[in-house]
């Protein structure tokens, strides 16, 4: 039976379509700076928000209409889920999607009881990514619902809640190996403290590098060779969680010798909440070649909490991707749509018309990217401001011809630095609405 018997594959009909079940922008065979724009996008899916979201806030329970759902937390209601998401993303035209290990199936009595019920429910998932081509972005465990992990998993002061949740991940990776998945996430939501004074900072550190590295020895045992991605995020369940932002993820990654093992799977909505752009946060990652995968959100700029909305603006979606072009793409990771419809938008249609219209303002972003690189005046005009870098003194400083002494001597001689150069902040924003 259908979940969707109203709606057919969401067809592209270019940017003059009025039809709101239309893609405007989003053409997955055209050629972007030479690459079909499906690899440049690598669009997925996920579980979490889509399928088992119900639009429950702090003040009320869901709203959401999902005639698929029977109420129950059965195995059985689990495997029918799965067909009903099939149906959502081969009908939208998303290559991938991604999940918590909770999402796809529900927990049991004990762990031997968990781990049947995923394997019930992942045969599912193996027949219809089979039926359908999709494929399994990446996967990861839900290391934070479940009260054992109150004080948190990996960096919990409970060592039995340790070793269940590396007994969760072994099980989640195995899960991501045998569905062909391409990557797997660590998220920390409770890694991190609410209050200092009864916190060992140093020794939860020490465990959650500990817990990672057995993560990797795991995955070569086993032969999984996707890639690894830690998950910032400053706050929200925990006052303070240890993968705050990109630069606290590529710190503690250096710290305990990952940096090898893995790269960062940044979120607009996360970036927000440590203070930055998505822009600032991916240039860290790229900068240092940890850029990894993106969740491709928005927030409310009137809401101080994690609202995970779908991105509409075009702005965000183009230094996104002037940041992925500049990096040189997200193979393997991808845009991965870590978003959720409003408590307002609670028909099964209103899943279709927010993943459209997600992926037609990243195509947009995508394309209009590509158009200044192109174009290359705002190459020209960075280039230009560095050039005194580019010989001379400022070459010799790069290459450590100089050391305080010399450079002393040098100004000495000279009196004073050279005149500053306008940094043309207004032009530069000018020019970049030439493109929007």
């Amino acid at each position: 039976m259908s979940a969707f018997p109203e709606i057919d594959r969401i067809p592209f009909e270019g940017p003059d379509s009025k039809n709101p079940l239309a893609f405007r922008h989003y053409d997955p065979n055209e050629q972007v700076e030479g690459m079909a724009m499906r690899d440049h996008l690598r669009f997925s899916v996920v579980y979490w928000h889509t399928f088992r979201g119900q639009g429950a806030d702090p003040f009320g329970p869901g709203t959401a209409v999902r005639p698929w759902e029977d109420g129950s937390d059965s195995v059985e209601n689990a495997q029918n889920r799965v067909r009903a998401a099939f149906e959502f993303m081969e009908k939208l035209g998303a290559p991938y999607y991604a999940f918590h290990d909770r999402d796809v199936a529900p927990e049991g009595s004990s762990l031997a009881e968990t781990n049947k019920n995923l394997d019930a429910v992942v045969e599912v998932l193996g027949e219809e990514q089979q039926r359908t081509g999709i494929k399994l972005l990446w996967g990861t465990a839900n290391l934070f619902s479940n009260p054992r992990y109150v004080h948190g998993a990996a960096t919990s002061p409970n060592c039995d809640a340790f070793a269940f949740a590396a007994a969760q991940v072994k099980k989640a990776l195995e899960v991501t190996l045998s569905l062909g998945g391409e990557g797997y996430t660590f998220w920390g939501g409770r890694e991190g403290y609410q209050n200092l004074w009864n916190t060992n900072m140093r020794r939860e550190l020490d465990h959650l590098g500990q817990f990672l590295h057995m993560a990797v020895d795991y995955a070569k045992e086993i032969g999984f060779t996707g890639q690894f991605y830690i998950e910032p995020k400053p706050k929200e369940p925990t006052k303070h969680q240890y993968d705050s932002d990109a630069a606290a993820c590529l710190n503690f990654l250096r710290q305990y010798d990952l940096m090898d093992s893995l790269k960062l799977n940044l979120e607009t909505n996360h970036a927000t909440l440590a203070g930055h752009s998505m822009q600032h946060e991916m240039e860290v990652a790229g900068s240092s070649g940890a850029l990894g995968s993106i969740d491709a959100n928005t927030g409310d700029m009137l809401l101080g909490w994690d609202t995970d909305q779908f991105p509409t603006d075009i702005y965000l979606t183009t230094q996104c991707m002037l940041s992925v072009l500049k990096f040189g793409g997200l193979n393997p990771g991808g845009v991965n749509f870590d978003a959720k419809v409003r408590r307002e938008s609670f028909e099964p249609v209103d899943l279709f018309y927010a993943h459209i219209g997600g992926m037609d303002a990243f195509a947009r972003g995508l394309k209009i990217a590509a158009a200044i690189r192109a174009d290359q005046r705002l190459e020209g005009l960075l280039t230009g401001r560095y050039a005194s870098w580019d010989s001379g003194l400022g070459a010799e400083i790069e290459s450590g011809k100089h050391s305080f002494a010399s450079l002393e001597k040098i100004m000495l001689d000279q009196g004073d630095a050279a005149k500053n150069v306008s940094g043309r902040q207004e032009m530069l924003e000018n020019l970049i609405n030439c493109y929007v």
